[in-house]
């Protein structure tokens, strides 16, 4: 179970590391997209810090006149990067799962994969409009990058480990959880901070959502609401 206090200050990483740590993997892949796709995960990571760090240090010289012009660019730069869809199906769990589409006629196959694609673009909204918010609030921050651990028996899933510093003297451990596609790019398909699983955190809400909703999947991605994502507490 995860601690409270700690995840209180890490949803704000949430809103700080993640935004920062995944901003900072993916805002120079536009510039370089056929370079970077070339590259391994940690490269990946490497070239695309300075940018975001040059994002968030530019972006309050116009947040305030033109505050979509921000959030447009910070989503597209995530889109080039992070497998949304991919995120969104492991956060449906068992209900987008490959054996319960099989076990589906041809109108509940249907049903799903609209229920997929619209959970995605919600699931994609709320975190760019949310990870976006709290880049600005971080500002600038010192980044080291660590190791890269390969998946045993595969060249094409790692795990690429940054810490990042904040104004306040914490410092965050962030895992990039990431997995190289049939283009040859590398994409983040989860997040670790401070040992707090993204995905888990995402899954375990969305299927609390579900049995609240009595298996109604349409009104969960109808009234998902990215903000109230909660940690699990470590008190009973």
């Amino acid at each position: 179970m995860v601690n409270s206090a700690l995840f209180g200050s890490t949803m704000k990483g949430l809103v700080t590391a993640f935004v920062i740590c995944t901003h900072l993997v993916f805002a120079n892949l536009a510039a370089a997209q056929d370079d970077i796709a070339k590259s391994g995960p940690r490269e990946v990571v490497a070239a695309a810090t300075d940018n975001i760090m040059t994002l968030a240090r530019e972006a309050p010289e116009y947040f305030d006149t033109d505050p979509e012009r921000y959030t447009s660019a910070v989503g597209e730069e995530l889109d080039r990067v992070v497998d949304f869809r991919g995120f969104a199906r492991g956060v449906m769990g068992r209900y987008a799962s490959k054996d319960r589409y099989k076990s589906l006629d041809e109108v509940g196959k249907n049903q799903l994969r609209a229920q997929l694609e619209e959970f995605t673009d919600v699931l994609r909204a709320g975190m760019v409009n949310t990870y976006s918010r709290g880049l600005l609030a971080f500002g600038g921050s010192q980044v080291e990058l660590g190791e890269v651990d390969m998946a045993p028996g595969s060249t094409r899933v790692a795990s690429v480990t940054q810490r990042v510093f904040g104004d306040d003297g914490k410092i965050y451990t962030v895992k990039y959880q990431m997995g190289q596609y049939r283009d040859g790019s590398w994409k983040l398909r989860n997040l670790i901070i401070e040992n707090i699983n993204l995905g888990e955190i995402y899954r375990g809400q969305f299927e609390a959502a579900v049995l609240e909703a009595d298996g109604d999947l349409g009104s969960v991605i109808e009234n998902w609401d990215d903000n109230r994502v909660q940690s699990p507490s470590t008190e009973k």
